[in-house]
Formats: structure tokens, C-alpha cells, sequence
């Protein structure tokens, strides 16, 4: 069984099904690009307010919504409560050229989950399908006819668990393909994701559907494409920890075997990473944004089986990085701990 395939996502064709998810704080153009570059098939921007978006199409916004220089094919993921709302969003995003569109239905954050956004969709799956109703007519109109795409978790808790009813609305309303990230909102990012959801929604679709959750290592992903039957699987947090999980996860899965990073492969992703973003944002804001993900790569994962793992010493390490303002001063911090 070939688990490294090609994906159709409506009339979207990619080459391979090695996703990089949409993650708050972390999925700007550089991070896309650094992953793009090291074997993503597909990749999202961060979450998009259809709001924000509405009200200031010059503003903020438009660092979110950029595609990045080697990425060939990228997806703008808006989030809203307001069907009409997010269907506007869509129309506006023309100008980016956007190869799909996706729909949150799984933040889990209470700022989103407020106003009725995110997870609190699947507290209301009617919603969820005219929004998908809505966003489908305006890439028709606008788009190109993209794909339109919904994230989504197993439910509101464990009483409500109706991510069936909720992917059935979707995609009837049109929804190209579901990724199922399979915890509750209540559950947050805790505890373990139920992988049977998966392979259950899989059963019970025509469209593909896409597999989140728990994904740190090349081994994780092969075995949610063998036991869950998914088209993609998609990175979140292990991409984040390390970038490269993408080439070693193609590498096993074509060739049966792969190599994990060393610290220093993760902390040059991360530089790559700095210096595109600062050619953007200028040197300092970039270093000031890249602390949390300099704290990532020198983390490690924490799962097993391992993934490269952490930096000896990291702890200490962090309590320095979490105040660097130069590019310099990592360079200089990380001189001085023996990893360069």
C-alpha cells in the first residue's frame, strides 16, 4: 500500500498528502515557506478573522494572507459566526489568489469560541453548512472556483460528540474535503486524540478527509494513514518542533526508513526563519517574534517514539532565547551552548 499519494481536493490536484496545518501564532509566510521548502505538499495560513478582514482589507491583515515564495499551492483558513459574513471574507480574498479556502470549525480559544466562531460551530452544525454554502458561492464567483475545506474537532465534550452530522452538513453544502483534528473543545490540546473518529469519517464520506492530532513523527503519520484509511495527514505542533518532520515522514512512507534531526538541523530551519521574516518585519520585531519558536525547536516534542528530541540543557537555554532582540544575540547564545 503506497502511503505517500497524491490528493484531489475538488478540482485541486497535489502531488502528495503531507499537510501543514493552520496553527495561531506560528503559520506566518516564513514558517510556511521553511516547511514548504523542507516537503509540506500544502499548507495554511494561520486563522483569519472574516471580520478583520471585512472591515480593513489594507490593514493587519495582509502579512496573514500573503503566499509565500516557494509556495505553488496554499490555503487562507477564515474564521466567523456570520455565514453572510464569512462568504464576504472569501469574496476578498481575489487579490491573494488563495488555492482553497478553509473554514475553522475547531478553535478551541475562548476569544473565538465568543463570538460564536471556531468549535462553538459545532454547537451549531445548520450554521456551519450555510457558511460552507456561502463561502462556496463566492469562490464560484470570485475564486476561481477553489475548493472550500473544513477543520473541525469530534464535538463541543464528551456528551456531544457529532463531528458525523457536522462533516455530512459540510460537505452536502459543498465542503471539498474534512480535516478532523479528533478531540473535543473541552479537551483543548489535552489528553490523547481518538483516531477511530478518523477512520469513521473516512467510512462515511465521499469527499477526502484530512487527519490531525498527535501527529509528532514520521511514525505517527504512517500509522494514522494506515489505521484511519485518511487521504493527509496534517502537522500542527510537531511541525512546529520540527520542520523537517515533513521530508523524514516522505522519506519513510517512499523508502522505509528515516533519519531524526539533529539539534542543529531544527536550529538552522529556525535561522532560515528569522531571516526571512526580518526582511519583512525588520530584525527586531522579527527576533522578538521568534522566540517562541526558537523555544519550540529546542524543545523537542516530548513524544515517543523520539523525534531528535530536546537540547541538553534546554531549560536554561530558553531562559535566555525568550530575550534576544538580534539575530546576533541568538547567534551568540547558541555559540555559547555548543550548537551552531
Amino acid at each position: 500500500m503506497n502511503l505517500y499519494r497524491s490528493v484531489s481536493i475538488g478540482p485541486l490536484e497535489l502531488p502528495g498528502n503531507l499537510f501543514l496545518a493552520p496553527v495561531a501564532g506560528f503559520s506566518g509566510r516564513a514558517f510556511r515557506m521553511i516547511c514548504v521548502g523542507e516537503g509540506a505538499n500544502f499548507s495554511y495560513t494561520e486563522l483569519v478573522s472574516a471580520e478583520s478582514l471585512i472591515r480593513n482589507p489594507a490593514g493587519p491583515v495582509k502579512a496573514l494572507l500573503r503566499r509565500g515564495d516557494n509556495e505553488r499551492r496554499y490555503a487562507v483558513q477564515l474564521f466567523g459566526s456570520d455565514p453572510l459574513r464569512v462568504g464576504q471574507a472569501a469574496a476578498l480574498l481575489a487579490p491573494w489568489r488563495p488555492d482553497a479556502v478553509d473554514i475553522n470549525a475547531g478553535c478551541p480559544v475562548p476569544k473565538v469560541i465568543k463570538t460564536g466562531a471556531g468549535a462553538a460551530l459545532m454547537r451549531n452544525p445548520s450554521v456551519l453548512g450555510r457558511m460552507v454554502e456561502e463561502t462556496v458561492r463566492a469562490s464560484r464567483e470570485c475564486l476561481g472556483g477553489a475548493p472550500v475545506t473544513v477543520k473541525m474537532r469530534s464535538g463541543w465534550d464528551s456528551s456531544s460528540v457529532n463531528y458525523a452530522e457536522c462533516a455530512r452538513i459540510a460537505s452536502g453544502a459543498g465542503a471539498a474535503m474534512i480535516c478532523l483534528h479528533p478531540r473535543t473543545r473541552v479537551q483543548g490540546y489535552g489528553g490523547k486524540s481518538d483516531w477511530s473518529h478518523i477512520a469513521d469519517l473516512v467510512s462515511r464520506l465521499s469527499v477526502p478527509v484530512a487527519g490531525s492530532g498527535d501527529l509528532y513523527t514520521p511514525q505517527d503519520a504512517e500509522r494514522m494513514l494506515r489505521e484511519t484509511g485518511c487521504a493527509a495527514v496534517m502537522f500542527a505542533r510537531g511541525a512546529v518542533a520540527n520542520p523537517l518532520v515533513f521530508s523524514q515522514t516522505r522519506s519513510l512512507l517512499v523508502s522505509g526508513g528515516w533519519r531524526p534531526a539533529a539539534p542543529e538541523e531544527k536550529i538552522r530551519c529556525a535561522f532560515r526563519q528569522l531571516e526571512l521574516l526580518a526582511g519583512e518585519t525588520g530584525e527586531r520585531v522579527a527576533s522578538i517574534m521568534m522566540r517562541k519558536q526558537f523555544c519550540a525547536c529546542t524543545k523537542g516534542s516530548g513524544e515517543s517514539p523520539p523525534d531528535g528530541g530536546g537540547i541538553p540543557g534546554g531549560a536554561a537555554l530558553r531562559n535566555r532565547l525568550v530575550h534576544a532582540e538580534t539575530i546576533a544575540e541568538y547567534r551568540r547564545i547558541f555559540h555559547d551552548a555548543g550548537i551552531g
